[in-house]
């Protein structure tokens, strides 16, 4: 029900109103707009998830693929990005703009009245702009009349305003709908009928003509045709469907086995499946996956740079703040911190005032070709020079988190929920691991998008540290065993950290456990191993030919270098969402293609954990997977473009050279093998279901998110009868298909 209502937040209409007032034409123009989350926390969603997906492509084609706009519109485009950049730019710009308090209607208003290329002095545009109305609904009202927009074609034309310029319109979108904390209580506020107010202003200076841009759309709109690339994407679905069923048809029935050494929980991220896969090799382990905030709606801080951040899904409101705190001395850590920061101030302060720039690049010309030159031919040793200046005026630290402001009562339940979900209430390891993942790039903008999704674009490794810490207290087991879950005594719980740039897995908290050093070790041997391989395989998959040694230092090396464009490929090739027990894939090499989610439909009578499957993670892939199809098709429409000629606007978004409209999607270089051969094949999610297909049903006809993801085409649902191991598809009709 969550997912759910969120997905209908953006778009709240009274549909049974045969006028539309002013308030509802707006509230229906911006419905063809998806949010568009900002750097700092980059996460995919899909633009046009409400049609069937063939109408969808259609439309997507219609509004956004449209590379002839008027000359005019252009013009307003122009002018639009120029001040949208100065306003809601977050600290990248020396001087902030005036007025941004009054909100962006208010503070434009009082100062296009100087910009002369809006209004060239004369005297009629600027007695127009000084009596234009106050409010943005009544100066929405007056610029539609001067344009000659009469109410049949209001919704039309404030909709065309939007998708004409969707980058700006999609961060609104956010702002309006989903921002929270700083973002939503920040000065420089906005609602989007000021923005439309904006537009609309705008447009009346430089093109009193624009109704004309109706007749645009129309043209467009006859000679729309994406019947190729519907049928390119169907085929593509069947030939790799086929081929994933026809894997999973030879997986052998469970056996029992022997207690394991050790158990790891990752993330469903299709990254981590290759990497479970080979770290199963090496011994007796059990790999599980699941949501990589570990149920855990919570806040993280650091108790020494004060920085804190919400460390679960973005859709998500954190119920608690937890602070890590270091496991040194406070003072020495917050004075070196301070020291640094002062450093970084000074620098900046330097750098951007209006003399001193010419002064400091005489005094340290010389110091920063040497370092741009070290940076560029040795990236390793810039890395490792950047640590020992680091350590020198600032000490590391371990972060330990402080679990207490959950209550107790909550932490049980916290666990019992998490374990529940991963399908581990039993036959305990002696080691439990639970593996947040996170990346390491260097001159990325799109960094977070590398992260993981569930922690809202952060690193998971704060999450995996609370969990282990409440699930290794006494008192929270002995009330686990009321509940039925019998933790043994000699088992225990660890957090660790995969780098999916690096394949690398740092271990947390090994030091407080030397009970289990002997098991730690083969296990942190294990990990290298696995990372070897791992990297060997990621190496192929850029097309780089070496050996396993090299392969570990040739992707460090990409983590390091400033000037890489592709330190990984993300979750590129995402193709299916497989929700069953592990040996059912284990045996079967599923390419880094496919999220993974525990699920054991023996320990689920009611449904309720498959119901959380499918209404949160399955929602949340398909948008992942609709974004890397979309920044696939069209890599300008839909993506960021090419990362070469990408800057920074505002610290918010990109942009292509310096006055395109925001870049809303994945760049060229992550979905790309080059600038014409992609490297990710468009298709719909298969989502595959090890259970019987009347509880699957039942749960799909009791949720409206799932019967239009299912029933528009979004999504491919799989069902393989656990009983017949027969193998069924949903039609958009509701009724299964005997299919294999």
């Amino acid at each position: 029900m969550l997912q759910q209502e969120l997905m209908e937040k953006p778009v709240r209409i009274r549909a049974s109103e045969n006028v539309h007032p002013l308030e509802t034409v707006i509230l229906r123009s911006w419905s063809k707009i998806a949010p568009f989350w900002p750097l700092k926390n980059l996460i995919a969603v899909n633009p046009v998830e409400t049609l069937r997906f063939e109408d969808a492509l259609k439309e997507a084609n219609v509004y956004f693929q449209q590379g002839e706009m008027p000359e005019e519109m252009q013009g307003v485009n122009r002018e639009s990005i120029k001040w949208l950049q100065v306003f809601f730019d977050q600290g990248q710009s020396t001087i902030q703009m005036p007025l941004r308090k009054e909100g962006l209607l208010k503070s434009t208003l009082s100062l296009i009245r100087f910009d002369e290329r809006l209004h060239g002095n004369d005297k009629q545009k600027l007695y127009w702009l000084t009596n234009l109305p106050v409010t943005p609904k009544a100066v929405i009202t007056e610029t539609l009349a001067y344009l000659g927009i009469g109410t049949a074609g209001q919704e039309q034309f404030l909709t065309l305003l939007l998708t004409t310029l969707p980058g700006w319109a999609a961060y609104i979108q956010y702002r309006t709908n989903w921002a929270d904390g700083e973002d939503a209580g920040c000065a420089h506020t906005v609602t989007q009928a000021e923005y439309l107010a904006f537009r609309l202003v705008l447009t009346c200076l430089l093109w009193p003509e624009a109704k004309a841009l109706l007749q645009w759309h129309r043209h467009a709109l006859d000679k729309a045709d994406v019947t190729g690339t519907y049928q390119t994407i169907t085929r593509n679905e069947t030939h790799y469907r086929n081929g994933l069923l026809q894997q999973l048809s030879c997986a052998p029935p469970p056996e029992k086995s022997e207690r394991p050494d050790a158990q790891l929980v990752f993330c469903i991220d299709v990254r981590s499946e290759p990497f479970r896969r080979a770290l199963e090799a090496q011994g007796n382990y059990e790999t599980y996956g699941f949501a990589g905030f570990f149920g855990l709606p919570v806040s993280v801080g650091n108790a020494v740079t004060g920085e804190a951040h919400a460390s679960c899904p973005v859709l998500l409101k954190p119920a608690y703040h937890i602070e890590e705190k270091p496991n040194c001395s406070h003072d020495s850590c917050e004075e070196g911190h301070h020291r640094m920061q002062g450093l970084k101030k000074l620098y900046q302060s330097l750098k951007y005032t209006f003399t001193a720039p010419f002064s400091l690049v005489e005094a340290m010309g010389l110091a920063s070709g040497v370092s741009m030159a070290v940076r560029s031919f040795s990236p390793s040793g810039a890395d490792s020079l950047a640590k020992v200046l680091k350590q020198s005026i600032t000490p590391s630290y371990a972060l330990e988190p402080d679990i207490n402001p959950i209550p107790f009562a909550q932490q049980v339940s916290f666990a019992a929920g998490a374990l529940k979900m991963i399908g581990l209430t039993e036959r305990f390891a002696p080691l439990v691991v639970f593996c947040g993942h996170g990346s390491t790039t260097e001159n990325n903008a799109h960094a977070t998008a590398l992260d993981c999704g569930a922690c809202g674009g952060r690193h998971g490794a704060p999450n995996a540290r609370i969990l282990a810490r409440i699930l290794n207290n006494e008192k929270v087991r002995n009330e686990l065993r009321n509940q039925g879950i019998d933790i043994p005594d000699d088992t225990t719980f660890l957090a660790a950290a995969h780098n999916t740039t690096t394949d690398q897995v740092e271990l947390f908290g090994e030091h407080a456990h030397n009970q289990r050093s002997e098991k730690l070790r083969a296990l942190k041997k294990d990990l290298e191993t696995a990372r070897a391989e791992n990297c060997l395989w990621r190496c192929r998959e850029m097309g780089v030919s070496t050996t396993a040694d090299h392969a570990r230092k040739f992707t460090a090396l990409r983590a390091k270098d400033w000037a890489q464009v592709r330190p990984e490929w993300g979750l590129a090739r995402n193709a299916a969402f497989i929700a069953g027990p592990r040996w059912l894939t284990k045996d079967a090499n599923l390419e880094g293609r496919v999220f993974l989610h525990a699920y054991d439909w023996e320990k689920d009578e009611s449904g309720a954990l498959l119901t959380n499957i499918l209404t949160a993670p399955v929602v949340v892939a398909q948008w992942i997977n609709a974004q890397y199809l979309f920044s696939t098709l069209d890599n300008v429409a839909f993506g960021g473009g090419s990362k070469i000629t990408m800057n920074i606007a505002g610290k918010i978004g990109v942009m292509q050279g310096n006055a395109s409209d925001l870049m809303h999607g994945l760049p060229l270089q992550s979905v790309f093998k080059s600038d014409k051969e992609p490297y990710h094949e468009p298709v719909r999610l298969t989502v595959l279901v090890y259970a019987p297909a009347s509880r699957i049903e039942n749960i799909v006809k009791e949720h409206d998110i799932l019967k239009k993801l299912f029933g528009n085409g979004w999504v491919h649902l799989v069902c393989l009868d656990p009983q017949t191991r027969d193998k069924y598809q949903l039609t958009r009709e509701f009724s299964w298909e005997l299919i294999g």
